[in-house]
């Protein structure tokens, strides 16, 4: 790595930094993991300077002395104080972008003096220009200014797969634009953009706090508009609902101490769902669809020659952005891209090719399958209970977790019964059936209980399904082994025999020790799950039934063979369920781990003894314990993540 170039994007919410390593351009993180950095700055009361998550921690008590969202003061002469400091907007960005060139030279192992920096389509010279003052001051070489919307068809390789017509909608957390981006060969030009420059995020959250301000006023009595500390805790806990909400229909707000009347405590317990929060944003999205229009207009294209929409910025997570973009184009948008790392590493694109090394694209690891369940409703105008849309659909980022929610049909409606399909057709009866189990035990109460199913994909294909009774947190689970898998393993087994039938005994039992010596006793099953082989599906109901009560059967996992049983032995099927479960189990742990800073003390400890015992389990290999324990910690991290 003799000349290194970083790709940053420098912006008003998060600024990332990403570089080739390892052979791929990616966004590079701290020594724990974190890749996205808050863009505050802020001067402890000590006079430490605080840059990133502790800059936005110290928000909360000291707003005085934190700023927040300098990218829109870039280019104007107006300055801001921290505590008794003032600053040009130009050098508290200097700050962001020294902390980033920290932060890859620790993560590359080399100094860092050059990089492309991203600005907004729409930016003025002289904010262009300050973008330039502020990568001097930190210490860097700015080798190119880029837009960001090029930045994001760069992460895409839009520049590398023929003449394309790209519509960029950039929604981040202070500026919006849409721009129209054309590739021809081995040049992306920007033919067209529209925005606004003081839309983004921020207001979509001064919104959302408005409307739990009111809420909690009306329900309490008081009002803390008036006391900033309560106000700036209020607005960290409407940015992380917003951000639930994108990919849950409910979010739950709590806040211990908010405010106090007549000398007794006040705290903050309400709920949001996205359909109080999608009416507020409306407004503000079906403006910029004006913005698509006119970038459209100014580019002298019509929607239907535009051949995809890339989506880039938190926000454009929000349901109701794709589905308004699909009104006005007829397209799906795209975002397999993680959308608050698309800009940088869009820019790490073009700041490895600037080196001298070919990148064509970013790389991201997508489901090629959508995942949903059946439910009753009106298909065609007939209702018909085997309507269908995906919960997770195709193309979408893994790991990924969604959820959505369902409603029961008559009064004291005591079970659902979850079919779970692999596809696209509104008609699920046209789709791959991949799982069925049952969950039994509602509320009596009338039609319209809610229930809410889950869906998690990770990396290796285990789809992990929930459906939890929303009112009493009743819940059931299902684990789907390679739910995105090509062969399952009868279907491998076939294929062997079909080897055997060209190519003679020897070659299929040598086939066969070969498959033993790489099968690995991985030690373990996990929880209160059905483990289900997706391929099986085409075999029958009764292949793919949840038992009525799986850790009861823990001894006998679904799959397992007879002859297997009866020997005492592991067969195949019983392999395969035991490397889920190890992974399933592991990933429990990791969760947990990754929880247990928002635990209570009682809770904390009730993880950590979970814990304990799950790793005694895995190393012992017991089966019928490892389903107990996991069920039991499973259950405990769902309460904790519903708080």
């Amino acid at each position: 790595m003799t000349d290194v170039i970083v790709g940053i994007d420098l912006g008003t919410t998060n600024s990332e930094v990403a570089a080739l390593m390892d052979g791929k351009v990616q966004v590079l993180a701290t020594a724990d993991g974190e890749q996205i950095m808050p863009s505050c700055v802020g001067l402890a009361p000590d006079g430490t300077l605080l840059v990133g998550t502790p800059a936005r921690n110290q928000f909360g008590l000291y707003p005085e002395r934190t700023v927040k969202s300098i990218k829109r003061l870039m280019g104007s002469d107006r300055s801001v104080t921290l505590g008794d400091r003032t600053f040009t907007p130009p050098e508290v960005s200097a700050i962001i972008l020294r902390t980033l060139k920290q932060r890859a030279e620790a993560a590359l192992g080399v100094p860092v003096g050059r990089a492309v920096i991203t600005v907004p389509a729409y930016f003025s010279d002289a904010q262009r220009q300050a973008t330039r003052d502020a990568g001097e001051i930190a210490g860097l070489e700015v080798v190119r200014i880029l837009n960001e919307p090029t930045a994001a068809a760069l992460a895409y390789g839009a520049d590398r797969t023929g003449d394309r017509t790209v519509l960029v909608y950039d929604l981040g957390g202070g500026t919006f634009d849409v721009s129209l981006v054309q590739g021809q060969g081995e040049v992306t030009e920007v033919l067209a953009s529209h925005g606004n420059n003081h839309l983004g995020g921020d207001d979509f959250d001064q919104l959302l706090l408005e409307h739990v301000v009111s809420r909690f006023t009306a329900a309490t009595g008081v009002d803390p508009r008036g006391d900033r500390r309560a106000m700036s805790r209020l607005l960290h806990a409407v940015e992380e609902a917003k951000k639930r909400l994108s990919f849950e229909p409910y979010a739950h707000l709590r806040e211990e101490y908010l405010a106090e009347r007549d000398g007794v405590p006040v705290h903050l317990d309400l709920e949001v769902s996205r359909d109080d929060y999608e009416p507020l944003v409306r407004r503000l999205l079906e403006g910029t669809l004006d913005s698509v229009h006119h970038a459209l207009t100014d580019a002298g294209k019509r929607p239907d020659q535009i051949d995809e929409i890339l989506l880039v910025g938190g926000v454009t997570r929000t349901p109701l952005v794709t589905r308004l973009l699909a009104e006005v184009t007829g397209l799906t948008a795209r975002q397999e891209v993680h959308p608050d790392l698309c800009v940088a590493l869009g820019a790490g694109v073009l700041a490895a090719r600037l080196a001298g090394h070919d990148i064509d694209r970013v790389l991201v690891d997508v489901s090629p399958y959508s995942f949903g369940p059946s439910y009753f409703g009106l298909r065609d105008g007939v209702p018909s209970e085997h309507c269908y849309h995906p919960i997770i659909p195709r193309n979408t980022p893994l790991p990924a977790s969604r959820t959505d929610t369902y409603s029961t049909m008559v009064d004291n409606q005591d079970a659902w019964e979850v079919n779970v399909y692999q596809g696209d057709d509104p008609n699920a009866l046209n789709n791959l059936l991949v799982g069925r189990f049952r969950i039994e035990g509602l509320a009596p109460v009338p039609a319209g209980n809610e229930v809410l199913c889950r869906m998690e994909l990770d990396l290796d294909g285990i789809l992990r399904v929930s459906a939890i009774e929303k009112r009493s947190g009743l819940a059931k689970h299902v684990t789907i082994e390679g739910a995105t898998a090509a062969l399952s393993e009868t279907e491998l087994a076939t294929a062997r025999e079909r080897m055997r039938a060209l190519f003679g005994d020897a070659g299929a039992a040598d086939a066969a020790d070969l498959d033993d010596d790489l099968a690995v006793d991985d030690d373990n099953v996990e929880g209160d799950d059905e483990v289900v082989d997706d391929r099986e599906a085409d075999a029958g109901d009764d292949a793919i039934d949840a038992p009525e009560d799986p850790v009861a059967n823990a001894g006998h996992p679904a799959g397992a063979t007879a002859a297997g049983r009866d020997r005492g032995g592991a067969g195949a099927d019983d392999r395969r369920e035991q490397r889920v479960a190890v992974s399933e189990a592991r990933a429990l742990l990791e969760r947990s781990q990754r929880l247990l800073p928002r635990m209570t003390a009682a809770d904390g400890e009730e993880a950590l003894v979970l814990q304990q015992q799950i790793e005694e389990t895995l190393q012992r290999g017991d089966w019928a314990q490892l389903r107990t324990l996991a069920a039991e910690i499973a259950d405990l991290l769902f309460y904790v993540e519903e708080r």
